[in-house]
């Protein structure tokens, strides 16, 4: 049976790939579970009308985020904490410090996006990734402080 991939089948093919599979195996299991639809005239120009959306939607995402790279660019980042011997925190500088510090300087990223292989335990300055988009990453600077205790 032929049918159209509307997504990514990790062991089958890429959405939009048009493929030959038994036919158990599509009525059964790619059909139901909305993963592909059987191939003909009309599913096919469907889905190609489809892709061109797709192809302008994600010109679109990447145009807005080389816009937020050439925004990120000489960020810094300060963050002050309590400090204890040693220049070790009380606690660590997180993704969400790291986002709410740039909220405040106005621009918008989700924590997930930003790549701390682990929380910030100490004074100083750190350069941490921010993945915008697969393939796009930024680079902030991160300060890290020692509070005012008085």
């Amino acid at each position: 049976m032929q049918v159209v991939l509307k997504e990514n089948v990790e062991s089958l093919g890429k959405a939009g790939d048009v493929l030959k599979v038994a036919d158990g195996y599509a009525r059964n299991y790619l059909i139901p579970k909305k993963l592909a639809i059987e191939a003909n005239n009309k599913s096919v120009k469907a889905l190609e009308q489809e892709q061109k959306h797709i192809l302008l939607r994600a010109d679109r995402e990447k145009k807005k985020a080389e816009i937020l790279v050439e925004q990120m660019k000489g960020v810094t980042c300060t963050i002050s904490c309590r400090v204890g011997e040693q220049e070790k925190l009380f606690g660590s500088v997180t993704a969400k410090d790291i986002e709410q510090s740039l909220a405040a300087q106005g621009i918008e990223v989700d924590r997930k996006m930003i790549m701390l292989d682990e929380p910030i335990k100490s004074t100083g300055d750190f350069p941490v990734k921010i993945r915008i988009q697969p393939g796009i990453t930024a680079e902030v600077k991160v300060v890290v402080v020692a509070e005012n205790q008085e």
